[in-house]
């Protein structure tokens, strides 16, 4: 079962949930989140809960429900989005199905309400209040400057992009039927409340979003109301529906998501490649060609069955041996997608180096250090036809806010690539928490000054 935090009070609640209820006392100070480390923020965000225990038993696991009396907390989850903020959003220029989606739920069957083109106030206003309709803001991240300094830092802290959905729904409504998703889910309860239901997953930390039909999802396993401050985790694949208590004020609540297409299969899937790569150019074996029609045939013979099998245990056994792994496309997509650091003003320490130049006799520390991942693969350049092996820095400081998560719309990477002989003065970097430049395991001075000035120029050490 899962387990609900709760302020002790007469313990009365909707759902058959048994659980145990812990005093929370009413936050204190300016910020009820501590927003100074990933680490904080997330202990901050499940508090009581310690992160040992949350790891432990209910992530990718069980579901977890947190009930706060807190009335800081409350208001400033309500700072995060509003209903009444949508008014100003939509003067900026938002569209139907790409940043607003209006929806309701009609006989269990998602019924969408959205028009074409750009999203009036008036037109959004008037199908939320006479037809009861959902309206589903996505990626609000890229607007409110609070949703992105939490989902940056959630970023760094899960090493997966985070992003976000809020849902704002009249009483007396469902916007969504059923379903369950291919991501790992934080609930915010930001305005009124919100009536949800949990049910036993039909496919386990699922891969894909899916509807499920009432009939066969069965009963509830767990039920609830949430109120503002209040936070609901479960993990992907659960199935859940929610809904607005008539005769209230209307609902809005975060769904913040984060783990989407991250399993070890993932990884897999991500790694293979190269570790084919490079096995197959120090053996003979694999490079020799497969049988004859093999492509032609209907079903893998046999013989062919045991020669893949016979080659994935050699894999297996360099795999033991290693650990240089190509990653082929998760760290650069991720580098590539992810929020920006979170900033006030220009951010122009993102995009111009600054401070002392780096030079032979300076001490040069790595920073953002959370924002830049290396990698080693095959050269990128077409005109190289021998493929060596470079090293990659991929980094998300110039990454752009306003496309955060939105699929569609271009991205490009940022970073630096050096030849595979600067590994090991790059992990120097990496694993100090300062180093001489004259200390780099490079051949000559020339090299090792190239390599600092060009970390520098992408603001991604600072001389100390």
């Amino acid at each position: 079962m899962p387990k609900k935090v709760k302020p002790a009070g007469d313990g009365k609640e909707e759902g058959p949930v048994p659980c145990k209820q812990v005093k929370l006392e009413a936050a204190g100070g300016p910020s009820p989140l501590n927003l100074d480390s990933p680490s904080g923020l997330f202990e901050s965000l499940i508090s009581p809960v310690k992160t040992e225990t949350f790891f432990k038993e209910f992530w990718e696991q069980k579901p977890l429900l947190i009930q706060r009396d807190d009335p800081v907390l409350a208001t400033y989850y309500q700072s995060l989005f509003r209903l009444s903020d949508l008014k100003s959003l939509c003067s900026r220029g938002m569209y139907y199905g790409r940043d607003v989606n209006v929806c309701r739920c009609v006989n269990g069957k998602k019924k969408v309400l959205n028009k074409d083109g750009k999203v009036h106030f008036l037109q959004l206003r008037k199908d939320f209040d006479q037809k009861r309709a959902t309206i589903q803001f996505h990626q609000p991240q890229r607007f409110k400057d609070e949703l992105w300094r939490i989902q940056e830092k959630l970023e760094c802290y899960f090493g997966s992009l985070v992003g976000s959905n809020v849902y704002i729904t009249p009483a007396g409504s469902q916007g969504l039927p059923p379903h369950y998703d291919d991501v790992e889910v934080f609930i915010l309860q930001l305005e009124g409340e919100k009536h949800w239901r949990l049910y036993h997953p039909t496919v386990p930390l699922a891969r894909e979003y899916s509807l499920e039909a009432e009939d066969r999802i069965g009963r509830p396993a767990h039920e609830f109301t949430l109120k503002p401050g209040d936070l609901l985790y479960f993990p992907r694949g659960t199935v859940h529906q929610a809904d607005t208590p008539s005769g209230l004020a209307h609902s809005t609540h975060v769904t913040i998501s984060t783990y989407q297409s991250s399993s070890w299969g993932d990884f897999l899937l991500d790694t293979i490649p190269g570790l084919v790569f490079d096995t197959a150019k120090a053996d003979v074996e694999l490079r020799a060609g497969i049988p004859r029609q093999l492509l032609l045939q209907v079903e893998t013979t046999a013989a062919a069955t045991r020669k893949l099998s016979g080659f994935l245990r050699m894999l297996a056994d360099r795999l033991e041996g290693t650990r240089e792994l190509l990653s082929a496309d998760m760290k650069k997509d991720f580098a590539m997608n992810r929020l920006p650091p979170y900033y006030v003003g220009d951010g122009a320490e993102l995009s111009t180096p600054g401070g002392q130049l780096p030079g032979l006799d300076s001490t040069v520390r790595l920073q953002f250090r959370d924002h830049v991942v290396l990698t080693v693969g095959p050269d990128q350049d077409p005109s190289d036809e021998t493929r060596e092996k470079m090293v990659y820095i991929y980094h998300s400081l110039k990454n752009r806010r306003d496309t955060h998560m939105m699929g569609n719309e271009e991205t490009e990477s940022h970073g630096l690539r050096f030849p595979l002989s600067h590994i090991d003065a790059l992990k120097q970097i990496w694993n100090s928490s300062a180093i001489s430049v004259k200390d780099l395991k490079l051949t000559t001075d020339e090299e090792k000054q190239s390599l600092v000035l060009s970390l520098w120029t992408e603001c991604l050490i600072q001389v100390v």
